[in-house]
């Protein structure tokens, strides 16, 4: 099968293509990101394959299906940026990656709480210089502190596993609560609860209606005074602004981010040539206490050789029987 690949890195190349085992499908790599108007470099494919910032709205999908396209295979686990009731409308099959490796994920939100709270950033850029006095770099022992995780799927259980080595007192807040989760000692509360015990509260829930911007300024205050965010879901889940006003007012300690609600114009790509020109997330950068990576938490091998293996998986199927393995439509997220 022709298949587009859409923004394209020499990574996505090379795990892409050894998944693509004796080139069943001709995959064709295309660096730019996919929407309405680039949409026409799939001409002559019957699939698409997007990632996590390409946009897949009714424009993009309606000129896909005047070309022929009749799949897009998301190599990720979520599927926000994909307008799911035009899909089925115009009979174009989604599939995802509902699974890679939750470890990956859950230990680069780890790999953020030590780095903010041990001041690692300060300390590194410090001794480069010859400064090593200890001042302004004090942290607190994780042991014995509350870590609140909203959302307890693969990633957040597996987060919530590693905070119990830790020894940290475990809260979350699901709708769904997780019985191994439970088996773990965790304690399943509401989310003003989680925002007002925590010390630490994590991000591992979906980009849904219902949690965009779930942080906001309501929330920020709810949270414990000086206590630390971290965001390794998605960027809209946080109200960027509220969470900069909560740093300047010193009611939010710290903040941790591996996504950010308009980083389709900036991660993935290479601007330190380049003015950033978002103000927010320019005025983010200039707090000594927020940890901002470039949407990277999911970038081991591990998990890039399970996204293609699913991703393939997901096309193979599409080719023989017209469904993918792992289908994501309007009426499975109702």
């Amino acid at each position: 099968m022709h298949v587009a690949v859409f923004s394209t890195t020499p990574t996505d190349r090379t795990f892409l293509g050894e998944a693509n085992s004796g080139g069943r499908h001709q995959l064709i790599f295309i660096e730019a990101r996919l929407d309405a108007t680039t949409a026409a470099a799939a001409a002559g494919a019957q699939a698409v394959c997007a990632f996590v910032n390409d946009r897949l709205d009714a424009p993009a999908l309606r000129e896909l299906q005047r070309l022929g396209v009749r799949m897009v295979a998301l190599r990720c686990a979520g599927f926000n940026n994909v307008d799911l009731a035009e899909a089925a409308a115009l009979g174009i099959a989604v599939g995802r990656v509902p699974e890679y490796s939750p470890y990956a994920v859950a230990e680069h939100t780890v790999a953020l709480i030590l780095t903010l709270n041990r001041k690692i950033h300060r300390a590194h850029s410090r001794v480069r210089e010859g400064n090593f006095a200890l001042e302004g770099l004090l942290g607190f022992d994780l042991h014995g502190r509350t870590v609140g995780a909203i959302g307890t799927g693969k990633i957040g259980e597996c987060f919530l596993r590693i905070m119990a080595g830790f020894g940290c007192r475990l809260l979350a807040h699901d709708p769904r609560p997780s019985e191994a989760c439970r088996q773990l000692g965790v304690q399943y509360v509401e989310l003003a609860e989680l925002l007002e015990r925590s010390d630490v509260v994590s991000l591992h829930c979906p980009l849904t209606p219902q949690t965009r911007h779930l942080i906001d300024a309501r929330a920020l205050a709810r949270m414990r005074p000086g206590a630390m965010l971290v965001n390794t879901s998605r960027g809209a889940v946080i109200d960027t602004r509220a969470a900069i006003a909560a740093l300047k007012s010193g009611r939010l300690g710290s903040l941790g981010l591996d996504v950010y609600e308009e980083e389709a114009d900036l991660f993935f790509r290479d601007l330190s040539g380049d003015m950033i020109r978002d103000d927010v997330f320019a005025r983010l950068l200039t707090f000594p206490n927020v940890v901002v990576t470039g949407h990277q938490a999911f970038f081991t091998e591990d998990a890039l050789r399970a996204i293609a293996a699913t991703t393939l998986g997901n096309l193979d199927a599409f080719e023989a029987t017209g469904r993918p393995d792992h289908p994501v439509s309007v009426e499975r997220i109702a």
